[in-house]
């Protein structure tokens, strides 16, 4: 195999090595330059040069380290597999809260970006581009066998509620949680980074990361091209745990979870209020449950009590839902409104996905430990939608200052797996 690094200044040896595949036979390869010639100048070195920086990953997270990377002046090229928000960024329930993190090492990235998700709304028009609205969430507990009729307060339960709900309890505001259309968002902050920014998307498989020297120079794709760079981000969602260079290090899994997406007949009635579920079904067994009525007029519906850790597949457009879990969605659906019952609205989508989780249930965001220029930004199980403007604009300072200020990182380091 010969050497895809050319220059005529240098005369470098390099070394292949073809790592062994992962368990679902996806290949990675992590390539390791050597020359004995002077490498060249960092181009942060010349302010008038633009920093090249390649994005692995067309999710919630790697669309908002693209977008904050161009629009802090570097050349960014996001390298997605399929297509932009195919997985769980567009199979999510898109709910934001501000303070829900609060007392974890979670809280200022959660705050930052709630925070942010309102200054982008205004910047791109949320309300109109991707649904971005102001909620009341509310907890209730809701039983299969109890009474056909809400037993709370008329003035706290929504009355398009009509199962058996009790113990209303608001547990947020319109000022501490929110919601956007996850899909919406991310596509609509890829168009903006791309016509206003430049950012360039690229459809293509990642078949190699190459190292010079202890620090990245380039991305070789599965078609063979090969794409030079300063920094490499992998934000791949559950598929970073597919990449032998980070498995090394710390693992990240993928949580299957299923949802439903309705469009009742009479959209206008249901009201903005999320629901968080304390659903018994029959034989007293719990599941929580979160209903999220989107501006759209459709009514988004998941369940957490049938979620499993499984093999993520290599193709994500391979992900199907389980048919039991699909089916006891529709039933918590029908139980919680007749109008999201059959017949009185439009089934849009069955759906599952996989949400990337790591051991310590904290995300990794931070340069790879061994790998000048290598960056990595995942594991951030349910909370991707709402961590990933705080996120991608910490991962831009990152890379392009050498320091994060909107977020302290240092919690979210890849280094503290390392001995």
């Amino acid at each position: 195999m010969s050497s895809t690094y050319s220059s005529s200044l240098l005369s470098p040896v390099c070394l292949f090595l073809d790592l062994p595949p992962t368990r679902s036979h996806r290949k990675f390869s992590f390539i390791r330059c050597f020359s004995s010639s002077p490498q060249p100048m960092d181009d942060r070195q010349h302010p008038d040069i633009k920093k090249r920086v390649i994005v692995c990953g067309g999710g919630v997270i790697g669309v908002c380290t693209a977008y904050f990377l161009a629009k802090k002046g570097a050349a960014v090229t996001l390298i997605e597999k399929s297509s932009v928000a195919c997985a769980a960024s567009g199979k999510a329930g898109g709910f934001l809260a501000l303070d829900w993190c609060d007392g974890g090492p979670v809280e200022s990235l959660a705050r930052a970006s709630f925070n942010l998700h309102r200054s982008l709304s205004e910047e791109l028009d949320g309300p109109e581009s991707y649904g971005y609205r102001s909620l009341i969430t509310l907890s209730i507990t809701m039983t299969e066998s109890g009474s056909s009729s809400p037993s709370g307060s008329k003035s706290t339960i929504p009355s398009w509620i009509h199962g058996p709900a009790r113990k209303p309890r608001t547990i947020g505001t319109t000022q501490t949680t929110a919601q956007v259309h996850p899909q919406l968002f991310t596509k609509t902050l890829l168009n903006t980074a791309v016509e206003k920014y430049g950012v360039e998307l690229v459809i293509g498989k990642v078949e190699q990361v190459r190292v010079e020297e202890g620090r990245v120079g380039s991305v070789v794709l599965e078609d063979g091209r090969v794409i030079e760079s300063e920094s490499v981000v992998l934000a791949l969602g559950p598929w970073t745990g597919k990449l032998d260079m980070l498995a090394s290090i710390f693992r990240v899994y993928g949580l299957k979870v299923h949802s439903i997406v309705l469009q009742p007949k009479e959209p206008g009635i249901i009201t903005p209020h999320a629901l968080f579920l304390s659903y018994f079904r029959q034989g007293g067994k719990a599941m929580d449950s979160e209903v999220f009525p989107r501006p759209t007029g459709e009514v988004y519906i998941c369940g957490s009590g049938m979620s499993a850790e499984e093999e993520v597949p290599d193709d994500p457009e391979q992900i199907v839902g389980n048919p039991a879990s699909i089916l006891m969605l529709k039933r918590v659906a029908k139980n919680v409104s007749s109008h999201l019952a059959e017949g009185e609205s439009q089934v849009k989508a069955e759906q599952a996905c996989f949400l990337p989780c790591t051991d310590d249930g904290v995300p990794v965001i931070g340069e790879v430990p061994g790998v000048k220029g290598c960056y990595v930004a995942t594991g951030h199980s349910c909370w991707g939608i709402l961590n990933g403007p705080a996120t991608g604009a910490a991962v831009a300072e990152l890379v392009v200052d050498g320091r994060a200020t909107i977020v302290d990182l240092s919690c979210f380091s890849p280094a503290r797996f390392v001995a």
